[in-house]
């Protein structure tokens, strides 16, 4: 089994899915404690003022007041369809140009945003599985805070993936060279897994008169380009892997 282990983010950007793609088995990591300013409550789409030099702007899922120490499981998005309503107002600026898949990706946006009242792991959870199913990609994942798995002591933050994958009988664990360093390759191979670390590949496309910005959520590449076109691009990404 090839597994991967990610906390949830939201709208996260193609590279996301690409390990996804790769993995037998996905592990949501929900416990880990939720930090203000990353992308598991907001991501990035591009601005619409590029005469500014600006190149993005922020979409942001608001939470609820809570404790410093929280983990990501135990926070909630705002009450209310506002936020909601602003971040499809936020993609109005793609729709003269991105006009093939303008209605479709803001259709798309909208099904995986007005939903009932859930928590923000909870919604980023259903964003996955709708651009899985989207993408044709095969997810096949288990909430950690929900597994009961019994683990060893964990000494560092690197070694939550090493007891996971220890006790799940994982044959490979992959993860994005951002973290290489978090991990012991030995510790690994001890165990009986096998490390693997992929580096990103920036997937180039078209953006109109805009500049063409990496990494951007997965909204924009929706934006800018077809199903089929994503798609082959993840597969022969996977073929490289599975090689």
């Amino acid at each position: 089994m090839i597994l991967g282990i990610m906390q949830p983010y939201f709208f996260p950007y193609l590279g996301y899915f690409d390990h996804i793609n790769v993995c037998d088995h996905w592990v949501v990591f929900d416990t880990a404690q939720y930090i203000r300013h990353g992308y598991v409550n907001r991501n990035r789409i591009l601005h619409p003022a590029k005469q500014s030099g600006k190149e993005w702007q922020w979409i942001v899922a608001p939470v609820q007041k809570h404790s410093r120490n929280i983990a990501i499981k135990d926070v909630q998005v705002a009450e209310g369809n506002d936020w909601k309503t602003r971040i499809i107002g936020q993609l109005g600026h793609y729709k003269n140009r991105a006009f093939k898949n303008y209605v479709g990706t803001v259709s798309f946006v909208e099904e995986c945003l007005y939903t009932e009242n859930i928590s923000l792991a909870e919604l980023n959870v259903r964003i996955m599985e709708n651009v899985c199913r989207k993408l044709g990609i095969r997810f096949e994942y288990s909430i950690f805070s929900k597994m009961d798995l019994k683990i060893e002591s964990v000494n560092n933050a690197g070694e939550w993936a090493l007891r996971i994958a220890e006790a799940m009988g994982a044959d490979e664990y992959v993860n994005p060279s951002g973290g290489k360093n978090l991990f012991d390759p030995e510790k690994f191979r001890k165990i009986g897994c096998k490390l693997t670390i992929r580096d990103p590949e920036v997937f180039v496309y078209e953006t109109s008169d805009y500049p063409f910005v990496p990494h951007l959520s997965i909204i924009d590449v929706l934006m800018w380009n077809s199903v089929d076109d994503i798609v082959a691009f993840l597969q022969k990404r996977k073929k490289a892997f599975l090689r």
